[in-house]
């Protein structure tokens, strides 16, 4: 565009561009670079620590100790691409996708309890040519459902009559989920759905109603479900069952401990070498601890932070009310998963199995978890391009 600019007459150039003009340069705007770049540095940072959490364990396990990081870092590339083609289509697209795609992730969710493979006592897995989670499809496809129906419903949303849709589409997945014995996905869920219906306009009153309902759920899941009991019983007390229960969080509470304030070195981490159960998965952010120490754990804080308010920023200032709430859910989900990841591993919440973005293995996750960046960089290019300078 500049350099047509300079092609013109010096009396064209300071004239004002045409309406149509400037809602052309809105329509191709570009990505918000800061968020692209936070996004990067982060699967950059999470790629490298994740083989050095997994190359002790992938020797024993797998007889290369690259067998992970080699695997992780095909998809990050993969999922990099993926992001970026996403964030090129008009965020637009997704609003009629919306209904075929969450119903088309409820099917797969109803095919996990028949036909999913167990893993760790628990069917949450489908293995289609690839093992993914269905769960995890279903919290972007949950919240690309709710904002299109709060995008329609308008002031709707206010009264209980207008909640009811939300309400019933919560509980179909929450049942689905039940069935799968995955409380971790359960609670996100909740959050992500709670998060957007205040950004919505839902009245505060129905918070206060939802919340005794969901306290009585999982009042009687908790009692009802054996190892959901036994989870928070090694929460609170895991010295109490050292070799069993609570033995996991104790490592990573050695792990994060031994880190001190610079830590022992990248790569030099002494737990990951089969102390610490899923040193790679879910528990690698008390060997980022160990290795960066508290300063480099702190700096992977920080980055997560910027990425996440940027986001929130993103949805601010989206051009419209679709986009705003696509990119506030996702960003909500992100700022969840990572704070429930953390707040696990250091024992402040009991454990859920939640895996921290960007870091734990997982080639189908990454690839989600871009899309889903891609989304929020979709939704950028339509903000005024003044604003992201």
């Amino acid at each position: 565009m500049k350099d047509k600019i300079r092609l013109l007459p010096h009396r064209e150039q300071t004239s004002r561009p045409k309406r149509e003009e400037r809602v052309i340069v809105d329509e191709q705007g570009m990505i918000d670079m800061p968020f692209l770049i936070l996004t990067i540095l982060l699967v950059g940072i999470g790629v490298i620590m994740m083989f050095s959490a997994s190359y002790a364990s992938a020797y024993i396990q797998k007889g290369s100790s690259t067998f992970y990081f080699a695997r992780q870092g095909l998809f990050a590339i993969a999922g990099i691409a993926i992001m970026l083609i996403v964030g090129r289509v008009p965020y637009r697209t997704w609003y009629p996708l919306a209904l075929p795609i969450f119903a088309g992730t409820m099917f797969l969710m109803m095919l996990v309890p028949l036909i999913g493979v167990e893993e760790g006592g628990a069917k949450r897995w489908l293995n289609l040519g690839i093992s993914f989670q269905p769960s995890e499809i279903a919290k972007v496809a949950l919240i690309m459902m709710y904002a299109r129906l709060i995008t329609t419903s308008k002031d709707r949303i206010k009264t209980f009559r207008g909640l009811l849709p939300f309400v019933g589409i919560l509980l179909v997945v929450i049942l689905l989920l039940v069935l799968q014995r995955h409380l971790s996905a359960i609670v996100i869920i909740t959050c992500v759905a709670a998060a957007m219906l205040f950004m919505g306009g839902a009245q505060l009153r129905w918070f206060g109603l939802g919340l005794a309902g969901v306290g009585l759920f999982f009042l009687i899941y908790l009692t009802s479900m054996d190892y959901a009991g036994a989870r928070v019983t090694a929460w609170m007390d895991p010295w109490s069952d050292p070799q069993d229960s609570g033995y996991q969080i104790i490592q990573s509470l050695y792990a994060i401990g031994s880190g001190g304030l610079m830590g022992q070195g990248l790569g030099r981490s002494r737990q990951k070498y089969l102390y610490l159960p899923e040193e790679h998965n879910d528990y690698i952010f008390p060997v980022v601890c160990e290795e960066l120490g508290f300063v480099g754990a702190v700096l992977i804080v920080l980055l997560f932070m910027l990425l996440i308010l940027r986001g929130f920023w993103i949805a601010v200032h989206a051009k419209d009310r679709f986009g705003a709430l696509l990119a506030g859910g996702i960003t909500t989900l992100l700022a969840l998963q990572v704070f429930f990841n953390i707040g696990v591993v250091t024992n402040f919440l009991p454990s859920t199995g939640i895996s921290l973005p960007f870091f734990s293995y997982g080639g189908t996750a990454l690839l989600l978890q871009l899309f889903e960046m891609g989304l929020i960089l979709s939704v950028s290019r339509q903000c005024d391009n003044k604003l992201l300078s």
